[in-house]
């Protein structure tokens, strides 16, 4: 399909919002305009998709919205766009409205529909990474990581202020059900004593160490900044044995959940989602399909989408080591 064969294009976000999805939805609709390419939002995601649930964008339908987190499309989880019969539904809403290419933004398992539908039916689609993990490969950064960074970081730092004044050793559980990037950028920034990832085999052992080197230094008040994914012991186990180890000490448990997800994107989530919507019109211009858009040595580039979903952005080694030589 040459660039002039592109006559309309669908975009929908899917799996969970994050911060800076508005700011994409906004970029791909008015880059379409710019080219004179049709754009149909998607609401609620793959759902909308399969019951034709379509709205038509233009560049008025998107002001305003930049700032806004979350996603005025809607996102929902589909069962039924899982099997072929749901697939097949999507793809006929796609050819009797006209629609040429799909934008997808989420995350792996939203890329996962994406590439059925490009495999079984033809449909050119690109992705773009929205997610507050920070895990999906082929992007140094995704859309809503910066956010929910800096919710967390301001969070801990009020919660700081608690464990200062009442001697007190807090666990803070942050969201990454399979990946640190939050907890251990987080955890540096707000100066956490310890920070335990999924990426990383901790040992209870190693936790009671930090305390007492802590002790030892003099340090009345701790953070533990604990990912939500950490294989060790949840992050309530983890309080009630450190206790056990630590009578005298005065612990608490704070989870932040969901306020990781909302809120007004930053400035460097928008202008990247701003960036990967305008790269998403584009590479579908000029003959990218079945790929993800992202941002690498600050450079657009894709990453088919096949590699994005079986790989994963690794850990920071240097940050690690970082951390532990910052921590006392």
């Amino acid at each position: 399909m040459a660039e002039t064969d592109i006559r309309r294009i669908a975009v929908l976000t899917s799996g969970g919002d994050a911060p800076g999805m508005n700011a994409a939805i906004r970029a791909v609709v008015r880059t379409a305009n710019y080219y004179k390419i049709g754009c149909l939002g998607v609401r609620e995601g793959y759902a909308g998709l399969i019951n034709g649930n379509f709205l038509k964008l233009g560049p008025r339908s998107v002001r305003n919205i930049i700032n806004q987190g979350g996603t005025f499309l809607k996102s929902a989880r589909c069962a039924e766009f899982k099997t072929p019969e749901g697939r097949a539904k999507a793809f006929e809403q796609c050819r009797q409205n006209q629609i040429d290419a799909l934008v997808c933004i989420g995350g792996d398992g939203s890329f996962r529909g994406a590439k059925a539908l490009n495999d079984e039916f033809g449909i050119r689609t690109v992705g773009i990474p929205g997610t507050i993990d920070n895990d999906i490969f082929g992007t140094d950064n995704t859309i809503g990581f910066d956010t929910a960074l800096n919710t967390a970081m301001e969070a801990i730092d009020k919660i700081r202020d608690t464990a200062t004044s009442h001697n007190r050793v807090f666990f803070v559980e942050v969201m990454g059900r399979d990946a640190g990037f939050i907890a251990l950028n987080s955890g540096i920034a707000a100066g956490a004593i310890d920070i335990l990832i999924p990426e990383r085999k901790d040992s209870i052992e190693e936790l009671f160490g930090t305390f007492r080197r802590a002790e030892k230094s003099g340090r009345m008040s701790s953070i533990v900044v604990v990912a939500e994914g950490e294989e060790l012991a949840n992050v309530y186990d983890l309080a009630e044995k450190t206790k056990k180890e630590f009578p005298d000490y005065d612990i608490r448990v704070s989870v932040l959940g969901h306020i990781q997800r909302g809120g007004r994107p930053s400035c460097a989530d928008r202008v990247l989602a701003s960036r990967l919507g305008y790269g998403a019109v584009k590479g579908l211009m000029e003959g990218e399909t079945n790929v993800m858009a992202g941002i690498r040595a600050n450079e657009l580039v894709f990453t088919p989408i096949e590699e994005a979903i079986k790989k994963h952005n690794d850990i920071n080694k240097d940050l690690l080591k970082i951390y532990e030589i910052l921590a006392m």
